[in-house]
């Protein structure tokens, strides 16, 4: 399976981390039927937030959609210590909340960060449908979460 999910994330440098641990009363995934819902991930890594604060003040765009990334690749952990990466069949939906500065109108191109990183992945069943929120505060006053819908076999 030299294609598959996994072989995509090492062709770009990246490994899963360990599933980031709650920071409050729910589960990281859940499966109900074939799909597989990913609770709201932050970018942290090893315990910690990689960035803190509003992105137009102090997170630059740029910063936000990496860290979007890393959003994503938690999201990912989740689901594949839940089903296993290989089962997914299609990245359903995204939603990414962005922490904004006044002003700031470009969650899109900062929740483009975890897009990309699924499209790539898991090529055209990585294609989904979106929402890319601005919002006032995001918990431990992370800039980005992403929160995933996937259909799994």
């Amino acid at each position: 399976m030299s294609n598959g999910p996994h072989a995509k994330l090492a062709e770009l440098g990246l490994e899963l981390p360990e599933v980031v641990p709650p920071v409050a009363s729910y589960v990281p995934a859940v499966q109900s039927g074939q799909h597989v819902y990913v609770s709201g991930q932050l970018p942290m890594a090893e315990g910690k937030l990689l960035g803190t604060g509003k992105v137009g003040a102090g997170i630059s765009a740029e910063q936000a959609k990496d860290l979007a990334q890393r959003c994503a690749l938690n999201a990912l952990a989740a689901v594949d210590s839940l089903v296993g990466l290989e089962n997914v069949v299609k990245v359903v939906k995204v939603t990414g909340f962005v922490a904004s500065a006044p002003g700031f109108t470009g969650q899109p191109a900062v929740v483009n960060g975890a897009s990309d990183l699924l499209g790539t992945v898991f090529g055209e069943a990585g294609r989904h449908a979106r929402s890319a929120v601005g919002v006032a505060e995001l918990p431990l006053d992370a800039p980005v979460e992403i929160e995933l819908i996937v259909e799994v076999a």
